[in-house]
């Protein structure tokens, strides 16, 4: 069931499933990431902005910060005109059921410009034996993987952010696919164009945001149901990417470096930032989160 209010809520969440988290993650080598179009407000005035050597050592670093962390690391080559697909959090959902089934669910990208992205990611996994699915194939609506869906750490429910990219009619079918509790948030602002740029899930109980990128009712849900509800301050938030962050074992936080505000609440709350620099990537509206995909 797709849940959109606090009214319509009937489980908790010790009711739901356990899983494991994932303990994989792919990266997607810059080799034509460039800013030649404007599909978000973050790209406007960064057309032929990037630096591609400063943007290649960025990405660099980033793989090591993954690797130093003891998580097993994969690359995707990049594709010529594809100046999009270092973001390669967007183009699939990967899954892992309560029965131990896993698998990946294709995106299907709002922008013309980045449709042709999914069938490498589609490759990419049928060859590594995922099973793979799609939502409705040739639907008219569209659904940007983990940009927009993001699994509750732990538990066998998933977060589904839309406004601006993924049309809530996609967590319907998603839900359907995968048998899960899905709580759709309805985002507001368009600096925070998919749910990964203001929701940053820490561990079961904690999560960081940006509240003023959700509608009253979204918020709710985030407040019931997260113990800790950490609020980035709106600076870091909307041009450091304070929310794209990844906590990827519960502890360690990759973030953008100079998210100074943020970093200490984060060390109060007792995880322990990782500073990286994405500023070449920012320019194209994406940071940690955006940049990998964590799969099982």
């Amino acid at each position: 069931m797709v849940y959109h209010s606090l009214a319509e809520i009937d489980f908790a969440l010790d009711d739901l499933p356990q899983i494991p988290g994932p303990t994989q993650v792919l990266l997607t080598e810059p080799t034509y990431f460039a800013v030649h179009y404007v599909i978000n407000p973050h790209m406007a005035g960064n057309i032929g902005e990037v630096d591609s050597q400063e943007a290649h050592r960025q990405w660099w670093a980033l793989q090591s910060t993954y690797q130093n962390l003891g998580i097993k690391t994969h690359t995707a080559a990049g594709v010529a005109d594809l100046y999009d697909m270092v973001f390669c959090a967007n183009q699939t959902l990967p899954f892992r059921t309560p029965a131990s089934q896993q698998g990946v669910v294709l995106g299907q990208m709002y922008a013309e410009e980045r449709r042709s992205e999914v069938e490498h990611f589609d490759r990419f996994f049928r060859q590594a034996g995922y099973q793979v699915a799609t939502l409705l194939p040739d639907s008219a609506f569209a659904f940007e993987g983990m940009g927009d869906a993001i699994w509750h750490p732990n538990r066998f429910l998933l977060w589904g952010g839309y406004g601006y990219r993924t049309d809530p009619t996609a967590y319907d079918v998603l839900a359907d696919l995968l048998d899960v509790h899905i709580l759709a948030l309805h985002l507001t602002d368009a600096d925070f164009y998919h749910l990964d740029t203001c929701f940053c899930v820490l561990d079961e109980r904690t999560v960081l945001i940006y509240p003023r990128a959700f509608a009253p009712e979204a918020l709710a849900l985030i407040q019931h149901f997260f113990d800790e509800v950490l609020e980035a301050p709106e600076d870091e938030a909307r041009t450091l990417f304070a929310c794209n962050a990844h906590c990827p074992d519960g502890h360690h936080v990759i973030i953008q470096q100079g998210c100074t505000a943020t970093n200490q609440l984060l060390c109060e709350a007792g995880f322990l930032p990782i500073e990286v620099d994405t500023s070449e990537f920012l320019k194209a509206g994406g940071s940690v989160f955006c940049m990998k995909q964590m799969f099982w």
